[in-house]
């Protein structure tokens, strides 16, 4: 069991990577241990302000900074300073002894942050999205953290929290007043209120795949037949050759995966084996890694070769669409374009690729006679985009379709993304809760077996940002930080 009556220590940034660390202290003691280290040129850490910087001397060891913080005005809410000293392995190590050898001890992980949330300096959900703010690798990410660190998550659903509160105290009532058969609660109201909060929760619940995708970088499988131009297409995407490219059919064995950033959403494209009825056991594994990365994926991008006759791109199609499922979003493209520009000009004048009709000369030139939007039609999906994998045809369409799906201004004005699974678990049971109080106001349950409910669905919303924390789950949350935060 942790003390909150010690004082602690850590460095608070990675040793041996920079110009400086930063050694953070927190506790009852942390002004005495300061002044017991470090000598200050003038005064002391103990009779400083809060919010001062000093200059000082660890003997043999460094010329440090000391920002000095007073309680309740600190990120714990505790006394507690950060030495600024130089980033060698060393000088930390010999400063973090010196401070433990005068009475403080080392931090376990999250710790700092734990005691923020302790002392009611921030909520449960703000400590969670402190792990996320530091963790993001895109700008979205950082957006949808920064959201939740300023607490407008937490308000939304402390309201809502609120209002169940007092519909439950007014149930709560009418039990002890059950023989003489009051309603203090108006059921026509609490009928209305539950209807919204069911909407708002089923809506939170929903955002989950969106929000738990843009904090970990969405995934986006690319799928399709073999030779259909996949790993040309992630080539192309990254700018590298990162995928081996082959006329030979079936290459790519495994999946291959990396990361890029588009508009300030980092995106986690995956390359697979192309799909096929095929003898070779090790392709075979690789296509059933296929399918498991459309199952795992928030997009598939499925390619569709341009060069083949029009019933094998509806096959194609078909084996794509037939494991996305409806909650996904899928993006289909006709690659290889750029084949149509090597029909001969007199027999394709149009400059603009109009699709005019070819002599049946150029039978491997597929549909090159169809439009994208007939084709979409003809495929029965919504939309077929055009593009040159080789070339970079039609690259840019592809990018703004898949930004498209996290518009960025709706990031900016939506503080209700639900990023977390402890967080959507808890929604999901409260919306159980809630949906079965809901179906006992029509069958007309009394008060009770409603309020019993009600308590319910109220401890899981308050689970999320901290109103019942057991220790095991906090030791789980924070256990998950660095140490030093």
């Amino acid at each position: 069991m942790l003390s909150c009556n010690d004082t602690i220590c850590a460095p608070a940034t990675s040793v041996g990577t920079g110009a400086i660390s930063i050694i953070r202290m927190s506790g009852p003691q942390s002004l005495r241990i300061a002044d017991s280290v470090v000598r200050f040129r003038n005064g002391t850490a103990s009779s400083s302000e809060g919010y001062t910087l000093r200059y000082g001397s660890i003997p043999n060891v460094d010329d440090v900074l000391v920002s000095i913080f007073h309680a309740p005005h600190s990120y714990t809410g505790e006394d507690s300073v950060e030495i600024s000293c130089h980033a060698s392995v060393i000088v930390v190590t010999k400063i973090l002894e010196l401070l433990i050898d005068a009475g403080a001890r080392t931090a376990e992980p999250g710790e700092f942050t734990r005691r923020a949330f302790v002392n009611g300096k921030m909520d449960l959900a703000q400590a969670e999205a402190v792990a996320d703010l530091i963790s993001a690798g895109s700008e979205a990410a950082h957006r949808v953290a920064l959201n939740q660190v300023r607490g407008k998550y937490s308000a939304e659903l402390k309201s809502l929290r609120d209002d169940l509160l007092n519909l439950s105290s007014l149930l709560e009532l009418e039990l002890d007043f059950s023989e003489e058969e009051v309603e203090f609660a108006d059921r026509d109201k609490l009928r209305s209120l539950l209807d919204e909060t069911l909407t708002h929760i089923r809506h939170l619940c929903d955002s989950f795949h969106t929000g738990n995708a843009i904090r970990a970088g969405v995934p986006v499988a690319i799928v399709g037949a073999v030779n259909s131009g996949k790993s040309t297409l992630l080539n192309a995407l990254l700018g590298d050759e990162r995928a081996i490219v082959s006329d030979i059919p079936g290459t790519t064995r495994d999946t291959v995966e990396e990361v890029m950033t588009i508009d300030g959403i980092q995106f986690r494209f995956i390359d697979t084996a192309g799909i096929r009825d095929t003898s070779d056991i090790i392709e075979r594994k690789g296509i059933e890694r296929s399918f498991s990365s459309i199952q795992k994926a928030e997009v598939v991008i499925g390619v569709l070769d341009g060069c083949v006759p029009l019933e094998e791109i509806k096959t194609a199609c078909n084996a794509i669409r037939s494991n996305v499922s409806t909650n996904q979003k899928l993006i289909l493209l006709r690659n290889k374009v750029d084949a149509y520009d090597a029909i001969a000009p007199e027999e394709f004048p149009s400059v603009d690729r109009s699709y005019g009709i070819l002599p049946m000369k150029y039978p491997a030139f597929g549909t090159y006679n169809i439009d994208p939007e007939t084709l979409a039609h003809m495929l029965d999906v919504p939309s077929v985009i055009d593009i040159s994998a080789k070339t970079g045809e039609g690259l840019d369409r592809l990018k703004k379709c898949l930004v498209g799906f996290y518009d960025s201004s709706d990031l900016e004005s939506n503080g209700t993304l639900v990023t977390n699974l402890r967080h959507y678990e808890a929604l999901s049971r409260a919306w159980k809760d809630l949906s079965a109080v809901r179906s006992g106001l029509d069958s007309g349950l009394t008060p009770d077996l409603l309020a019993e409910d009600l308590r319910s669905a109220i401890r899981e919303l308050g689970s999320i940002f901290g109103e019942i924390a057991p220790d095991e789950v906090l030791g789980s949350i924070f256990g998950r930080f660095c140490i030093g935060k």
